[in-house]
């Protein structure tokens, strides 16, 4: 095939230099790395902090919108219009599907290393801006801007998914990585949970304030938002100096030399190279050259996802990442009814109403979203990604049929129907929400992994847009507004998306314990058969 992508071949014409696969050594000892070194701290808490923020931003706008609602929103007695409301949660979703699909394609195009770190300036300047947003004379109002500004942040959340999956993966080892990306992604966990402990917390530094004068929840909500920036600025630097990724180097910059030295970083065995002749480093220069000339990662993701062994794969990991969201956000639509079956009910004052909701959603957090995640980091090794992939998928398409036939009667009976719900929450976690986040950062070739991340990640977000407009209207067919008539029907919906996310698993193979030097070697046969 004249002019097609080829991956860079690293060899020279002495017999003693650079040539494949000797060159592999170097990261054969990074997957064989079992010790808990400093770079692999450092690593998880680069990431790990930006999974954080991601969370902490994203579910914080759920907490303050009736903040809003009580300072802005005086004439409709403290309620947002429907219209203004699913604009403002849901702007910051149609951002990150942007940011994941253009940074995943960054990632590849240009390397971790040259974009790592500016997904979290665009998430430091957009909370920023959200916490110091104001209004015009005329025209333009706060929720204008605020809207405006979460979807930016939305660009730099969307950033960080392939961006952190990507460098996570390719500086792990092949017994470590799921366990590693699981962690990483845990941390949304944490993120969800804190931003409910520091509106609590904020609340009750103002709660004089609040009771005497309710237009002071104007303070509470940019504090609430503002604070997100602390755990974004505080590992920007990290982010910054992240050398590039040993596979990254290896496998598309053709530089071995850098490969070694960042093998050396992040292993506990040094890589030896002081044999290291004029000739190999000259070798290592001209390899470097012609990999950076033969480069073309949009012909080489043509190339890679034109045969089907290989584009069946991202449509599993995409699919099951579109049909997961759908339910996943669509079970928000339940969880007001949750919260007032566990008692999370204000007495009618402004302070109250709020203390209560948010004391609930921590509740509801603490229950079944958190522990769901760490099951899975410490499991994830020994059951592999597809078998807590089908569980998970399983065990929600019973859960949501139990909700859906019986859901009246459970609502009598407070601690079953919480405890079927809190079920649900554990399985989206320890089950797809986390596997489907890992197995797009194993299974794809380094040249193209940030990228297909990004596509399947982008899919994931489609299925919350879509739950989050869509689903929320069809819940009110035939009640009253905000009755939402329609949910237990609409839970049967969602028992049969997840049962097609069961089927869809089929299509992603198995990456426990595999390496991603057996990945890449798989690509490479791939593409050495398309170029015959």
């Amino acid at each position: 095939m004249s002019g097609s992508y080829t991956e860079p071949k690293i060899e020279s014409t002495d017999a003693g230099s650079i040539e494949q696969p000797g060159n592999k050594v170097a990261l054969a000892a990074l997957e064989d790395e079992q010790s808990w070194s400093w770079f692999t701290i450092r690593t998880l808490i680069t990431s790990g902090t930006g999974f954080f923020t991601d969370a902490y931003d994203v579910f914080i706008i759920n907490l303050i919108v009736p903040m809003l609602g009580y300072v802005y929103f005086k004439d409709t007695n403290g309620h947002i219009p429907p219209g203004t409301e699913g604009v403002l949660k849901g702007m910051a979703s149609f951002g990150t599907l942007v940011g994941q699909l253009v940074f995943g394609y960054l990632g590849d195009a240009y390397g971790r290393q040259k974009i790592y770190g500016m997904e979290l300036m665009i998430i430091i300047l957009g909370t920023f801006c959200c916490a110091m947003v104001g209004s015009n004379a005329k025209g333009a109002t706060v929720i204008s801007y605020l809207t405006f500004w979460r979807f930016i942040l939305g660009i730099g959340i969307g950033g960080d998914y392939p961006m952190s999956a990507t460098v996570t993966s390719e500086w792990a080892s092949a017994g470590r990585r799921g366990q590693l990306m699981s962690i990483i992604f845990s941390m949304q966990g944490i993120g969800n949970m804190m931003a409910s402990v520091m509106t609590l917390i904020v609340l009750a530094c103002f709660k004089t304030a609040i009771i005497a004068d309710v237009d002071n929840l104007d303070y509470v909500w940019r504090v609430c938002i503002g604070v997100g920036c602390i755990p974004a600025v505080s590992t920007i630097y990290l982010r910054l100096t992240m050398p590039e990724s040993p596979r990254y180097a290896m496998d598309v910059e053709g530089d071995v030399e850098k490969a070694n030295q960042a093998v050396a970083r992040a292993t506990s065995t040094a890589v030896d190279n002081t044999n290291t002749s004029a000739e190999d480093a000259i070798a290592n220069q001209n390899a470097v050259a012609d990999a950076k000339a033969t480069r073309n990662h949009n012909r080489a993701f043509m190339e890679y996802f034109s045969r089907w062994e290989n584009l069946k794969v991202l449509i599993g990991t995409s699919s099951t990442w579109f049909l997961l969201d759908i339910a996943f956000y669509g079970i928000s639509l339940n969880q007001s009814y949750v919260l007032n079956a566990m008692g999370f009910i204000g007495n009618g004052t402004v302070y109250d109403n709020l203390w209560r909701t948010t004391l609930g959603n921590l509740t509801v957090s603490l229950l079944g979203f958190v522990p769901g995640y760490w099951f899975t980091v410490f499991l994830i090794e020994k059951m592999g990604r597809k078998r807590i992939q089908f569980m998970g998928f399983g065990m929600l398409t019973i859960l949501f049929i139990i909700l859906s036939v019986a859901f009246h009667e459970l609502k009598k009976t407070v601690p079953l129907f919480v405890a079927v719900f809190t079920l649900a929450q554990f399985f989206f976690n320890f089950g797809p929400n986390t596997t489907t986040f890992v197995v797009p950062g194993e299974v794809f070739p380094t040249r193209v992994r940030a990228t297909a991340h990004g596509i399947s990640a982008a899919s994931g977000k489609l299925g919350a847009i879509l739950a989050t407009f869509a689903f929320n209207q069809l819940a009110e067919i035939g009640g009253a507004p905000g009755e939402h008539a329609f949910l237990p029907q609409l839970l049967g919906i969602f028992a049969g998306i997840m049962a097609l996310g069961f089927l869809c698993t089929f299509l992603i193979p198995e990456t426990k314990g595999m390496s991603l030097e057996e990945i890449e070697q798989r690509g490479m046969k791939i593409s050495e058969k398309a170029t015959a």
